[in-house]
């Protein structure tokens, strides 16, 4: 293999070890037969290692000089012997050496700011455009360590001056360009992909603003869509499918950039590997559970619904749902995002035959599915028993969620009166479903308002807005859902599902005030977050209801 080769580098330090291990066996075999070794020898080649122990600012500056002059040596030696890759080989080792050393720096982060203030960083990031691809690996290697996030601790400030200059210095345009030229058949370029990854990640934890960057001014999007298509599953697609997440997460802007590129479609052939096997192992699920997110971020836009409802998104959901595999739970979540204030992707569900799916999970959740794939639906370091109770209580309140989706998406004509019919069907069981549920998530609300009273009792201070976000985390949220719902059936007119709210009410000694009540304060609380012009008809429609309890 020519030394020039991208993996000559490898060979090389290969033989150098070598080289020391034969070294070593010298000395042993002279000790050994009591020659008189010059031990001083080694003693000064210990020393040489080990010189760099007291890290601070003059340390620095000589590892940076140190760097620079071997950085400088190569570049000459490469222009000076452009095709006699030997005479250049000692230098990339050399030059390897120094990138390796400045790896000490992780140790002390507060001296990124005098790092930055030598000019080290443009010279460092050069080096993923080195013709050696070893080269480049290194310095992957050596930015991941310098922004790891065990470094942050107490040094915040200083590692954010160290990521603004990578931002500022082209660190993600060069780290992206290099991913391109990187083989995953190759265990050290494997190791490096994984590293680029890691390192973005730390930078967007450092800096949150770098999420849009990197996707502004990379085609780092396309490539982690490329990637998560793959059929193979390695640790390289995982964390594709976190990073993918982390990038879409609080980003409109990312969001959109993705739908524009054939996200949507490309992330739900990635999850209709699972419609109907499981994953085969705990990192395979927490991938499979990264790519919902994604899907779930995906749908934030409303574009984006639609791209999903014409890419037969809600119908890949329903096939998930009615296998029960390990993706049931997550198949409702993508559902309950696709269908919120979308009333296309509910009619949808309708005309494909999902009530059917949809209620039987609303009437049954512990049991749709086995006990094996609850056992490891999500990964939480609790008891069994607690983890199931988890799993249970948030598909619980994504298939209320759902249901209210439907409720408000499907207002009138056939399709409303198929809605109403289930409500009906079986006795009504439906309605006694959503009583039962009603009545839970009361009793759970109650309590914690029963709490908070006692906290503020005794000294606790508590503002308005903090109560109620207590509130909303102990289970108000749903039951003002479920509220709504109760609205959208009693405001039907349906003779049945009207007697039988009223004598579900009566037998709870409730009337139809107190489900005004809660739809007051759900009213009373809905923000702008969607512009003003939407705050006014969300609650112009609660309004409706509460007048309807109150007649």
């Amino acid at each position: 293999m020519e030394v020039g080769d991208p993996r000559s580098l490898s060979t090389k330090r290969r033989r150098d070890e070598d080289e020391e291990d034969n070294l070593n066996n010298h000395s042993t075999e002279n000790a050994s037969n009591g020659d008189a070794f010059d031990l001083s020898l080694l003693e000064a080649v210990e020393k040489s290692r080990n010189a760099v122990e007291v890290l601070d600012v003059k340390t620095l500056k000589k590892l940076v000089l140190s760097f620079e002059r071997r950085l400088r040596d190569n570049i000459e030696a490469r222009l000076k012997y452009p095709d006699q890759p030997d005479k250049f080989a000692d230098s990339e080792l050399q030059l390897h050496e120094e990138i390796e050393k400045l790896k000490i720096l992780a140790g002390g982060p507060e001296l990124y700011p005098e790092l930055v203030n030598l000019n080290a960083i443009p010279s460092i990031l050069g080096l993923l455009s080195h013709e050696n691809v070893d080269i480049a690996i290194d310095v992957v290697g050596l930015v991941q360590d310098l922004t790891d996030e065990d470094v942050l601790d107490e040094n915040d400030e200083a590692v954010r001056v160290l990521v603004d200059s990578l931002v500022e210095n082209n660190a993600l345009e060069l780290l992206v360009q290099n991913l391109g030229r990187l083989s995953e058949s190759d265990p050290d370029e494997m190791s490096a992909v994984y590293g680029t990854l890691a390192t973005v990640e730390n930078m967007v934890e450092v800096r949150p603003a770098v999420a849009e960057l990197v996707c502004e001014r990379t085609k780092l999007l396309r490539w982690l869509l490329g990637k998560i298509k793959v059929r193979e599953f390695d640790s390289n697609k995982q964390y594709a499918s976190e990073l993918l997440a982390i990038l879409l997460q609080n980003s409109a802007a990312n969001q959109k950039r993705l739908g524009q590129i054939n996200g949507v479609d490309v992330v739900l052939q990635a999850v209709a590997m699972y419609k109907s096997r499981d994953p085969r192992s705990l990192d395979e699920e927490e991938m499979v559970e990264n790519l919902f997110d994604c899907l779930c971020c995906l749908l934030m836009p409303m574009e984006n619904k639609e791209r999903f409802v014409k890419a037969e998104g809600v119908e890949l959901m329903i096939i998930i749902m009615k296998q029960k595999k390990l993706a049931y739970g997550s198949a409702i979540r993508a559902l309950d995002f696709a269908m919120t204030k979308y009333p296309p992707a509910c009619e949808r569900f309708v005309d494909v035959l999902g009530l059917k799916t949809a209620f039987a999970a609303f009437m049954a959740v512990p049991g749709v599915l086995a006990s094996a794939a609850i056992d490891s639906a999500i990964s939480i370091p609790i008891s069994k028993k607690n983890k199931k109770e988890s799993y249970h209580e948030e598909l619980e309140e994504r298939i209320i969620s759902l249901v209210a989706s439907l409720s408000g998406g499907i207002l009138r004509g056939s399709r409303r009166e198929r809605l109403l019919s289930k409500f009906v069907e079986n006795e009504c069981e439906k309605v006694d479903r959503l009583m039962e549920l009603y009545m839970r998530y009361s009793d759970r609300v109650k309590a914690e308002s029963e709490r908070l009273d006692q906290l503020e009792l005794d000294d606790l201070e508590m503002d308005e807005e903090e109560r109620y976000n207590r509130k909303l985390e102990s289970g108000l949220y749903t039951l003002q859902l479920i509220a709504v719902i109760l609205g959208h059936l009693w405001s039907s007119e349906h003779p049945r599902i009207r007697a039988r709210i009223e004598l579900l009410l009566k037998q709870q000694k409730l009337t139809k005030r107190d489900v005004a009540d809660i739809l007051k304060e759900y009213h009373d609380n809905i923000g702008d977050l969607d512009g003003l012009e939407e705050k006014e008809r969300a609650q112009s429609k609660i309004q409706k209801f509460i007048s309807a309890f109150r007649e």
